[in-house]
């Protein structure tokens, strides 16, 4: 199975994820969300398959999440799924498939349990932190 990554390439969770794959796996298929947007079937099968839900994958900061009023808990996952097929940004990312499950990968070091890394191998991310693989 290949892997896939949901990317935003303006988020540095989402760069230091994809280059984690491309350094420790393979060139994934990388899938920006922002250009091409989600389905419903889509978004429900990627929650399910992560255990997440609309609410728990939303996301908060430097999204029009709080201005659309998403951020109440009183607000119903089915408006909050609406919403994010509306404005893709509203999903937090990255999300990554592999033939090992498929997670919301924040931290980045969440996507170590997506590959098959030995325990204690090293990355540097971007900024310069570096994180080892469980």
């Amino acid at each position: 199975m290949t892997i896939v990554i949901h990317h935003n390439p303006e988020c540095g969770t989402s760069r230091n994820v994809l280059e984690i794959i491309r350094a420790f796996a393979e060139e994934p298929i990388v899938i920006e969300y922002l250009k091409t947007g989600w389905s419903r079937e889509q978004l429900l099968a990627l929650f399910a398959a992560a255990d997440l839900t609309p609410r728990t994958a939303l996301r908060t900061t430097k999204s029009p999440a709080e201005e659309l009023g998403l951020c109440e808990p009183s607000v119903s996952e089915e408006k909050i799924l609406e919403a994010m097929l509306e404005h893709p940004v509203l999903v937090n990312r990255p999300i990554v498939c592999s033939k090992k499950g498929v997670a919301l990968c924040r931290p980045s070091e969440a996507v170590f349990q997506l590959l098959d890394v030995n325990s204690g191998a090293t990355y540097t991310k971007e900024d310069g932190e570096v994180i080892s693989a469980p």
